[in-house]
């Protein structure tokens, strides 16, 4: 079969690939299919999201992750170095998608080859871009509410003062 199908309760049905069937996909490819599904597509499942989270999780364990730690911890330097560098291109677009594979970077960057080298500190350096983007983000969130509140004099300058010292740092 090469479709797994889950039924809603409204009678409509939800078809995802099958895991056999991604065992033939590139090795990045079902991490992508988890990471789209999870991200665009989860929600609208309604009431059979707790079941397609599951199976999701299952292809993670049982198809995505395995694949790639064969391929990443292999002896082909050759196929580590393509299945690296649409990693590199994925955590370029988007860093989440590529995450699973953070923890078997530091194996990969006691590698001799420099092309594999390369990439595995492109790829840290992207996880690290996009965290330190979170962080950003969360301080900003941050630094909205206290203007809101300084302006609306909730807090008095010395406050408002010191957040922004902590926004502007962390900034930099």
């Amino acid at each position: 079969m090469d479709i797994k199908a889950f039924r809603l309760k409204n009678g409509g049905i939800v078809q995802l690939a099958d895991k056999e069937k991604m065992q033939e996909w590139p090795i990045e490819l079902p991490l992508l299919f988890i990471e789209y599904i999870r991200s665009k597509q989860l929600d609208s499942y309604g009431s059979a999201k707790k079941e397609v989270e599951i199976y999701l999780n299952e292809i993670l364990e049982e198809v995505a992750i395995p694949r790639l730690i064969s391929v990443l911890k292999g002896t082909d330097n050759q196929e580590i170095i393509l299945a690296l560098t649409r990693i590199e291109e994925i955590s370029k677009k988007n860093a989440e998608m590529a995450k699973p594979i953070g923890r078997y970077l530091e194996d990969l960057l006691k590698k001799n080859d420099k092309q594999i080298l390369k990439l595995a500190k492109a790829i840290s350096e992207n996880f690290a871009k996009a965290e330190r983007k979170k962080e950003l983000a969360k301080k900003r969130k941050i630094m909205r509410d206290k203007e809101s509140l300084f302006l609306d004099g909730k807090i008095n300058g010395e406050e408002y003062a010191k957040a922004r010292k902590e926004y502007l740092t962390l900034k930099d």
